[in-house]
């Protein structure tokens, strides 16, 4: 198949309410300039995945950062991960009934380790039905009442201290998916 390293993309702020329009048509173009190859998207959120180079995952970050403010005017929030990052978080997911309810459980994605992570100020905000978990460079919830009402969703970023970009299960699990048949 392939002949290069397979990475996923993950964009935030992309293509909500009519603001910062990317079409993935053009997302796929941008990542081929910056010689990705092999690139595929899922949904118009965000996220693809792609053959590249040795690129450490923050340069290539960066470039696709920069490349989107030079030909859209905007720059999202953008992480790379290396395909293991992303099997060792799905494998150390602590919540089983993500494959039964795949849109209540989310992986927050960080851009690093949090230094002072505000533990306590995580576990005030939570529902009594929430459960949450920091494992390195992943903060998963388990949100059964979904996402959009939670106050520990809406605050994680702020109260970890680092940017975080997150997917639920199903689409986590895709993007390995399409990894896989890459690789």
């Amino acid at each position: 198949m392939g002949s290069g390293r397979v990475r996923i993309v993950l964009l935030r702020g992309i293509n909500v309410g009519g603001k910062n329009r990317l079409p993935m048509k053009e997302l796929v173009s941008l990542l081929g300039d910056l010689g990705a190859r092999n690139v595929r998207t899922y949904i118009q959120s965000g996220q693809a995945v792609f053959e590249s180079g040795e690129e450490a995952p923050a340069d290539l970050a960066a470039s696709i950062r920069e490349g989107i403010a030079e030909r859209h005017g905007f720059e999202p929030h953008v992480l790379v991960l290396e395909t293991q990052n992303l099997e060792r978080a799905i494998a150390a997911n602590p919540f089983p009934e993500a494959d039964d309810d795949p849109k209540s459980v989310h992986l927050g994605f960080l851009d690093s380790v949090p230094d002072q992570p505000d533990i306590e100020g995580l576990d005030a905000l939570k529902k009594a039905s929430e459960r949450f978990r920091l494992d390195g460079r992943v903060f998963y919830l388990h949100a059964p009442e979904g996402v959009g009402r939670s106050k520990l969703a809406a605050k994680a970023e702020r109260l970890l201290g680092v940017p975080m970009t997150d997917r639920n299960w199903r689409t986590v699990r895709r993007l390995q998916e399409m990894a896989r048949e890459l690789a």
